[in-house]
C-alpha cells in the first residue's frame, strides 16, 4: 500500500512536471522567433517546429544548473517530496493560466520560485536568505541590463556614420564570441560537467598559455575566429542585400535565444523534482532533463503557433532593428542567468530589451500604463505564489498525507 501510495505521488509529480513544462513550451519560447515571422523571413508552422527542437535542445544541453537551483538552493534544512513538488508545480502553471487568460506577462521564474519557497515553508524548512539576495539582486538589474544593452544595439544600428555592412555584422560578431564560450552539456572537458566550444576546439593545438582562470591563449583565437566568421558570414548577406542580410541575421539570432531559452526554463518546471528523481530514484540529472525537454518539445509544437501569430504582428510594427535589439540583450542575460544557476523568464528580458530599444528611437513604443499593470502583476505573483503554494501543500497533505 505504501508502494502504490508513493508510486501514485510520483506519478502525479511528473505529470505536472510535463504539464508545467508543456506551458513554458506554448509561452515563453515564442519571442524569439516572433520578429522573424513579422519580417517574413520565416512562416509560423515553421517556426513553431524549429522552436520545439531548439528549445528542447537547450534544455538538454544547458538547463542543469537552473533545475538544481529551484530543486534545492530554496529552501533550508528540508527536502522537496514529491507532493510538494506537485503542489508547487500547480501552483506555479495556475499563475502561467491566469497570465494567458489576462495577456499580462505573468513571469514563470517569479511564479515558480515564490511557489517554491512557499511548499518549503509548509515543509517546515528555513529560508535561505542567501540564494534570495542573489535572485533579487539580479532580477533587479535584469531592466537596466537589457533596457540599456538594447538602447546600445538600437543607438548603433540607426547611426547613419555606421553602415549596416558593418554594424550588423558586429554584433553578429558578438554573439558568435558569447556561442564560442557557452558552456553545452555534450561537449566533453575533463575539468567541468559541461565544455565550451573554444576550450574544445583549442585543445588539439595544446591551448597555450593560460591567461585569466582557466581561460587560455587557444580558447581567445577560437573566440576570435568564430566572432571572425560570423562577421564575415552576415557581412556577405548584408553586402547582396540590405533587407535580406538582416532578416538572415534575425532568423539566426532567434534560433540561439530559443536554444537559450530552452536551457534556462526547463529547471523551471524539473527542478522541483531534482531530489525524487537524482536521490529517491537514482536516476541521472540527464532523464530530468529530457523529461522537461519532451514538455517543452510538445509545448511549441502544439501550443506556439497561435501565439507566435499574435506576437508577431507586435514585432512586425517594432521593425527588424529593434527587433535585434530587443533579442540581443535576451541571448547575453539568459546565457549569463544559466551560468549562474539564476532562473528568469525570457518575456522579462525581451520587454526591457523592447522598451530600451523604443527609447533609442525617441518613444518607448509600449503602453506605460501596460508596463504599471505588468510590474504590479510580477511582484503579486512573486509574493501571492509563496502564499497560495503554502496553502495548497497544507491542503493536499490534508487530504492525501504529506
Amino acid at each position: 500500500m505504501v508502494a502504490l501510495s508513493f508510486a501514485v505521488l510520483v506519478g502525479a509529480a511528473i505529470i505536472t512536471c510535463l504539464f508545467m513544462a508543456w506551458v513554458l513550451g506554448a509561452n515563453s519560447n515564442s519571442p524569439p522567433f516572433a520578429p522573424a515571422i513579422g519580417a517574413n523571413a520565416i512562416s509560423t508552422m515553421r517556426a513553431a517546429f524549429v522552436i520545439g527542437l531548439l528549445a528542447a535542445a537547450g534544455a538538454l544541453m544547458q538547463g542543469g544548473s537552473i533545475s538544481e537551483t529551484v530543486g534545492a538552493d530554496l529552501i533550508d534544512g528540508v527536502t522537496i517530496t514529491p507532493l510538494a513538488a506537485t503542489a508547487g508545480l500547480l501552483t506555479a502553471a495556475t499563475f502561467m493560466a491566469i497570465g494567458i487568460y489576462t495577456r499580462y506577462p505573468i513571469p514563470a521564474a517569479f511564479a515558480t520560485t515564490g511557489a517554491m519557497v512557499g511548499v518549503g515553508l509548509s515543509l517546515g524548512g528555513d529560508p535561505a536568505m542567501a540564494t534570495y539576495q542573489r535572485l533579487g539582486t539580479f532580477w533587479l538589474l535584469v531592466p537596466f541590463m537589457s533596457g540599456g544593452l538594447a538602447y546600445a544595439t538600437a543607438v548603433t544600428l540607426r547611426r547613419d556614420d555606421i553602415p549596416e555592412s558593418v554594424g550588423v555584422p558586429l554584433l553578429a560578431a558578438i554573439v558568435g564570441a558569447i556561442v564560442a564560450n557557452i558552456r553545452l552539456g555534450a561537449i566533453p572537458d575533463p575539468a567541468a560537467e559541461q565544455g565550451t566550444l573554444a576550450r574544445f576546439l583549442s585543445q588539439p593545438f595544446g591551448g597555450g598559455p593560460v591567461l585569466v582562470g582557466d581561460v587560455d591563449l587557444g580558447m581567445i583565437f577560437v573566440t576570435i575566429g568564430i566572432g571572425a566568421l560570423a562577421f564575415y558570414w552576415i557581412r556577405k548577406h548584408v553586402l547582396d542585400s540590405v533587407d535580406h542580410g538582416i532578416r538572415s541575421f534575425l532568423l539566426v539570432l532567434g534560433g540561439i535565444v530559443a536554444f537559450s531559452s530552452g536551457g534556462s526554463q526547463v529547471g523551471l518546471a524539473t527542478g522541483p523534482l531534482e531530489n525524487l528523481f537524482r536521490i529517491e530514484l537514482g536516476l541521472p540529472g540527464i532523464t530530468l532533463l529530457a523529461l522537461g525537454a519532451t514538455g517543452i518539445l510538445a509545448g511549441a509544437w502544439m501550443g506556439a503557433p497561435r501565439l507566435l501569430q499574435a506576437t508577431s504582428r507586435e514585432y512586425a510594427q517594432l521593425g527588424v532593428r529593434r527587433s535585434i535589439a530587443a533579442l540581443v540583450p535576451g541571448f547575453i542575460i539568459a546565457q549569463l542567468a544559466i551560468a549562474l544557476g539564476i532562473p528568469i523568464s525570457l518575456n522579462n528580458i525581451i520587454l526591457s530589451g523592447v522598451i530600451g530599444g523604443g527609447l533609442a528611437a525617441g518613444s518607448a513604443g509600449v503602453s506605460k500604463q501596460k508596463i504599471g499593470f505588468t510590474i504590479v502583476f510580477w511582484l503579486l505573483t512573486l509574493g501571492t505564489s509563496i502564499g497560495v503554494g503554502y496553502g495548497l501543500y497544507q491542503l493536499l497533505a490534508a487530504l492525501i498525507g504529506g
